[in-house]
């Protein structure tokens, strides 16, 4: 298991320390090492245009630091490769106190609700939107900008970190949230899968069959880094039959009102506007750098031990089975109207959703059970959890969080991680 001292040995030093606010578009307080002229993505654009929500949630959780002090050392790197090691630091150390600060540990982060996933999301866009705008006085290339790039997200997600003991008598469970999304329609999103995973990242929970040990990541809600191989890059070398091979994956993300639903189906089609504000409607494209199965299924089934974790009676939301898919039944399929159902999909047809519709939630279903048949993992189980959509948004625009948001968020998050329990008790070894 990864070593947790920084849990335990982080100095207080950080707090209080650079309390000025950050800006993607106002400069670094230690030069002119950011052009910012340089244009932002849509996503990172909000952090202006939702402002002062994401610097308020920021500050609550005394988070603001950790994107002032990135963008002070990126300043700072005198090459490439230093700039890299800045990266990856930067980037570790984020996830590693989102964590800490999530599992109690880091009781000096702040007064914000320690369930709260937004401080890790909006630093962390912080931190991109700075190394979009960094300038150095050495030429870096357009390749090696987008290896950095690749390097923050996977270090600040979780992705880098993962690593489980090699004992024959422990259990390995992996499991993905979400960031939130569609904040260009409410500044104040929480997705509470993101949450969940920050509660279960390094977790250990005794089972009949020994210990099980969970690790987590957080995926980006965006097309472009699941065309990339995000979702198979961060399964796909815990599926190959090595000491670190899995015994249980899940992904998760937020679903529909009051309900946990452990979805039937995934299916081969996507559509959807992610966070960069671009749309999607095909067939989900395969990965070359992982193994794909010979022929590409339409629908997946889940290998979830769904009967177990139903019968864990966790709440407070009822959980269930979704076996709702939506398909297209003639030859000429883009053409014609599909067709949805309950009963899982028809021998020949062509998917157009699965139980939990067509959106990345979907995808992620998907491509990390694509890659674990392509792998031929067949005996792991896996699947998708769709846990209860977070409501209780305050009324007031300008209140980012209340009593009522925050025992909801509470609720869902510890239910999310009994059933991971739930279901990693079930696994077979």
């Amino acid at each position: 298991m990864k070593s947790r001292e920084w849990k335990y040995g982080i100095a207080l030093f950080l707090v209080g320390m650079l309390t000025f606010g950050f800006s993607p578009s106002s400069g670094s307080a230690q030069g002119d090492c950011f052009n910012t002229d340089a244009a932002l993505t849509p996503e990172e654009q909000r952090i202006e245009d939702g402002a002062p929500i994401p610097q308020q949630i920021m500050d609550k959780a005394e988070f603001t630091v950790f994107a002032d002090e990135f963008k002070e050392d990126l300043c700072k790197a005198k090459s490439v490769k230093k700039a890299e090691k800045v990266i990856e630091k930067h980037g570790e150390k984020l996830w590693e106190t989102a964590v800490a600060r999530a599992q109690g540990e880091r009781n000096d982060l702040g007064e914000l609700d320690r369930y709260d996933d937004r401080p890790l999301y909006w630093t962390r866009l912080h931190m991109t939107a700075a190394l979009r705008q960094w300038e150095p006085s050495y030429t870096v290339t357009e390749k090696k900008q987008e290896e950095l790039m690749k390097k923050l997200e996977y270090t600040s997600r979780g992705i880098t970190s993962i690593d489980f003991p090699k004992g024959k008598k422990v259990k390995r469970v992996l499991v993905s949230g979400f960031d939130p999304y569609r904040l260009e329609q409410e500044f104040r999103r929480s997705n509470p899968s993101g949450a969940a995973a920050l509660q279960m990242d390094g977790k250990v929970v005794m089972t009949e069959e020994g210990p099980a040990f969970i690790q987590a990541a957080n995926f980006p809600v965006r097309w472009d880094d699941f065309d990339e191989g995000i979702v198979e890059d961060t399964f796909g070398p815990y599926l190959v039959n090595s000491k670190e091979q899995v015994d249980l994956m899940m992904t998760i993300s937020q679903g529909g009102p009051k309900t946990m639903t452990i979805e039937g189906f995934a299916g081969r089609w996507r559509t959807g506007i992610g966070n960069t504000l671009e749309d999607r409607s095909e067939v989900i494209p395969t990965v070359s750098s992982w193994p794909m199965p010979e022929k590409l299924p339409e629908f997946i089934e889940t290998t979830l031990p769904y009967k177990e974790m139903i019968a864990a009676n966790t709440g407070p939301w009822p959980v269930e089975r979704g076996d709702e898919v939506c398909e297209w039944l003639a030859p000429e399929y883009r053409d014609k109207p599909y067709e949805c159902h309950e009963g899982g999909p028809t021998e020949g047809s062509k998917a157009r959703k699965g139980g939990g519709g067509s959106y990345l939630s979907n995808e992620s279903q998907y491509r990390s059970n694509r890659v674990r048949i392509g792998i031929g993992a067949y005996d792991i189980p896996g699947g998708h959890l769709h846990v209860a959509a977070q409501e209780y948004y305050p009324e007031d625009p300008s209140v980012y969080i209340t009593d009522e948001f925050q025992k909801f968020r509470q609720a869902t998050v510890d239910q999310t991680v009994e059933l991971v329990i739930a279901a990693s008790e079930a696994a077979e070894k």
